[in-house]
């Protein structure tokens, strides 16, 4: 029976996010964004993708900016907020404007997340929101002759008390405000309240929701992932960075090295942007992380699961000879991978004949939404790489479909009679492929 387009499109789409749902399960996350996105309509879409991370069980914790109504009541009231070497100098008048303009937000926020609209994402939803005294802060005190005076740091977080807030299913709310053990008051920076919550909670994600769609190549192209040293390095030499997301990217930096998996900057303009990112592989923004996104390695046996769903289409329209689950197992040493989220997206494998200082490549695959972007020549080398290391000085292939690949990168057609004997005997006859062959 033929299923439509659209079933099978949906069919799809639902498998593909689902293993993320799992993952995501217990997991916290932070997510920063500025007042000015909760002026904008389209917060309120974003409140309902944030109340669907919180009903799939995520642990939510959201840190609210409020410069623009800050900057609002100061021009109401006259005042005006000096800065000092980029820092604020937060005299009496304007920490009384930033109280009020952080209880209004964290009011309309709140109020949002109460919704229960019938046909809407949040129909049913029963939404606590916790928000109080988590966040201690110190002082930034007197520097180079300036007293900051209302203007703080972040000293502690409250890591207790928000987990068993996060523990019952409230999502926490912190405003950029902290509290000293004398009673006084701070005026914060969300980036710092965003990377304290983030590494005191271990967190899984630190999210900023900006203005722009991520970080940007010269040539306006997105880039999709930054370990560390290229974060420092971007933060460095990039001459087109704005203050906003210089901040965010400092913060995901030091978050990731401070221990939080993945941070992630992404465009808050984008309707679904924060759910295009999670639960999409490739996601719409820049994922920052101690650890590659993608990496390359030698497959173990639990890729079995993944090769093999890999390789099932080309085995099925003939490129590949098929392989069976029970001799993929046998043969896994051979295999290399790229993973890229969890997920096998390449694979290759390398058969040694080290008597006649052969080698043979074979299952070279790569799923099709990642071909066309040098994976398989990052597989030619590393297996070219683990060939060398074994005193393998010519690599030999046997296609049906892919000759001009592989000549394009220096193989060149050769008789059957020149591979190694043991090979010679299990080639098919039927199938008829080309043999090539490339001196490493």
């Amino acid at each position: 029976m033929n299923q439509p387009l659209e079933q099978q499109t949906f069919v799809r789409w639902f498998r593909d996010f689902s293993p993320y749902i799992n993952a995501f399960r217990g997991r916290t996350f932070v997510i920063a964004f500025g007042g000015e996105v909760i002026a904008e309509a389209q917060f309120a879409s974003m409140v309902h993708d944030i109340a669907l991370l919180n009903s799939l069980g995520v642990r939510l914790v959201l840190v609210s900016g409020a410069r623009p109504q800050i900057a609002r009541r100061l021009e109401e009231r006259g005042v005006e907020m000096h800065y000092v070497n980029g820092l604020r100098v937060t005299d009496a008048a304007a920490l009384a404007c930033v109280k009020e303009a952080t209880g209004t937000v964290r009011v309309e926020i709140e109020a949002l997340l109460s919704m229960g609209l019938a046909n809407s994402p949040m129909a049913g939803a029963r939404i606590r929101v916790a928000s109080g005294n988590f966040v201690t802060a110190k002082p930034l005190g007197v520097r180079d002759g300036v007293d900051y005076l209302h203007t703080g740091e972040v000293r502690r977080i409250d890591t207790e008390a928000l987990g068993r807030q996060l523990n019952e299913g409230a999502i926490v709310l912190l405003p950029p405000l902290g509290y000293s053990p004398t009673g006084e008051v701070f005026n914060l920076s969300a980036e710092d309240v965003a990377t304290e919550a983030a590494v005191s909670l271990h967190a899984d994600k630190l999210i900023y929701l900006l203005d722009s769609p991520g970080l940007q190549r010269e040539d306006g192209t997105l880039i999709r992932q930054l370990n560390l040293k290229e974060a420092a390095d971007y933060l460095h030499t990039a001459h087109t960075l704005n203050e906003a997301l210089g901040r965010a990217l400092d913060s995901a930096r030091y978050a990731c090295a401070k221990g939080v998996k993945r941070a992630h900057l992404i465009d808050r303009h984008l309707d679904g942007s924060l759910l295009m990112e999670l639960f999409t592989r490739d996601g719409i923004g820049t994922l920052i992380s101690a650890r590659g996104y993608e990496d390359i390695r030698q497959a173990t046996i639990d890729d079995v699961g993944g090769i093999l769903e890999l390789l099932a289409p080309l085995e099925n329209e003939g490129v590949l000879v098929r392989r069976s689950r029970e001799r993929l197992e046998t043969e896994i040493d051979h295999f290399t991978v790229v993973e890229r989220d969890g997920t096998i997206i390449g694979c290759a494998a390398l058969y040694p004949f080290t008597e006649e200082g052969f080698g043979e490549l074979a299952c070279l695959a790569v799923r099709d939404e990642y071909r066309k972007e040098g994976r398989g020549d990052t597989l030619l080398d590393y297996i070219t790489l683990q060939a060398r290391a074994r005193h393998i000085n010519r690599l030999f292939v046997l296609t049906t479909r892919t000759a001009h690949w592989f000549q394009e990168r220096g193989f060149e057609a050769a008789p059957i009679d020149e591979l190694p004997v043991a090979r010679q005997q299990l080639y098919n006859l039927q199938r008829r492929s080309k043999v090539f062959i490339k001196a490493i």
